[in-house]
């Protein structure tokens, strides 16, 4: 946008209008030379800035992935050192349940040898008072029968 150059009407006068427009014109091309400069000045700058902002961009971008990356192998460390502590007391409790099981088995062994032991124990006692219960009722019968064979034979 070209700067339009007022010079008094005392300018015109005095120098003419030729010299008066000659030198608004030049003033314009001057201003539009300074125009042009600063526009190119401003674009190299900005470029220089770009290129500035794009190397540190990707500076800052190598660090983050270096950063990343070794976040990645801690976690990775911690992870493995967490899973392999995880397995140990994992084992450890398979190895005290398996411990457990095997008192637990023992002890249902010797409470089923017991009760086994008690049942036939039971069982023996009770085919015993059956027995003589039996052998009582027998006798019972046999002494009626005793006495009412002797006392048909003797009615005789």
């Amino acid at each position: 946008m070209p700067v339009t150059a007022k010079l008094s009407r005392d300018f015109y006068e005095r120098f003419g209008d030729e010299i008066a427009n000659e030198l608004v014109e030049w003033f314009n091309s001057v201003d539009a030379t300074y125009r042009a400069d600063l526009r190119e000045l401003n674009e190299l700058n900005f470029a220089r800035f770009d290129a500035k902002l794009e190397q540190r961009m990707a500076a800052l971008e190598a660090k983050l992935e270096q950063r990343m990356a070794a976040l990645e192998a801690k976690l990775e460390q911690r992870m493995a050192a967490l899973e392999a502590k995880l397995e140990q007391r994992m084992a450890a409790l398979e190895a005290k349940l398996g411990r457990r099981m095997d008192a637990l088995e023992a002890r249902m062994e010797v409470f089923q040898a017991t009760l086994l032991q008690r049942l036939d124990e039971r069982i023996h006692a009770s085919h015993r008072e059956l027995l003589l219960w039996i052998l009582g009722g027998w006798g019972s019968l046999m002494l009626v029968l005793l006495g009412t064979l002797f006392a048909v034979l003797r009615a005789r």
